[in-house]
């Protein structure tokens, strides 16, 4: 992996490159998946054409600063992409009628459940970490 090149331009072209380069790609793929027939696959397919001309990107010439940059400005500023998703399904869950009460609990417990036992496992190994540097700093003491 080659390291980022150091291109100094200012946000706002950043912004504009990068939204650039999204839609040039998404539209693309819009294009291609019409000529193939199938349309309703146009936005993983050009989710996963953006992910390999990245990578392809990254491998071969490093990532240049500019499209960092702007891509965790959007990415921070984006959180109202989300809106609609959620909008729409919290409009079909007050649709299931009698069922809410068993989805809801279903999803608070495939949520809850999966979440504590990363939290046990982060805290077992973060204090086998813990164990083994103060053993190794006791044992460094220890040494004339």
């Amino acid at each position: 992996m080659k390291p980022a090149h150091s291109s100094h331009l200012p946000l706002w072209i950043s912004l504009i490159l990068t939204l650039t380069m999204v839609i040039v790609v998404r539209e693309t793929a819009v294009v291609l998946c019409q000529l193939a027939g199938i349309e309703k696959a146009a936005n993983i397919v050009g989710l996963v054409a953006m992910f390999v001309i990245l990578m392809i990107w990254r491998l071969l010439k490093g990532l240049p600063n500019w499209l960092t940059q702007a891509s965790n400005t959007l990415l921070v500023d984006s959180g109202f992409a989300f809106l609609p998703v959620s909008a729409g399904a919290g409009l079909l869950l007050f649709a299931l009628g009698d069922e809410l009460l068993g989805v809801m609990v279903t999803m608070i417990v495939s949520t809850l459940i999966p979440m504590w036992g990363l939290a046990l496992l982060a805290n077992r190994w973060l204090n086998q970490d813990a164990n083994a540097d103060s053993g190794t700093t006791n044992q460094q003491k220890e040494q004339p």
